[in-house]
């Protein structure tokens, strides 16, 4: 897939499909690495989220 992008019966590179490719890449490596460093408490508060039955509690901001 590589070759085929930057190499081009014209000689000239595909400019676009290297930014897509870049930037798709960049995307996912920074979305594994967020993923990979997130605490593993977060996943288990996330994760009990739906299954909470308690009510969440409202904040009352026209008290004063």
């Amino acid at each position: 897939m590589f070759k085929y992008i930057i190499q081009s019966q014209s000689g000239d590179l595909n400019w676009m499909a290297i930014f897509a490719l870049v930037t798709f890449f960049t995307i996912f490596v920074m979305a594994i690495w967020l993923v990979l460093t997130r605490d593993r408490a977060f996943y288990d508060h996330m994760a009990s989220l739906p299954l909470d039955d308690s009510e969440p509690e409202k904040a009352n901001r026209n008290e004063a």
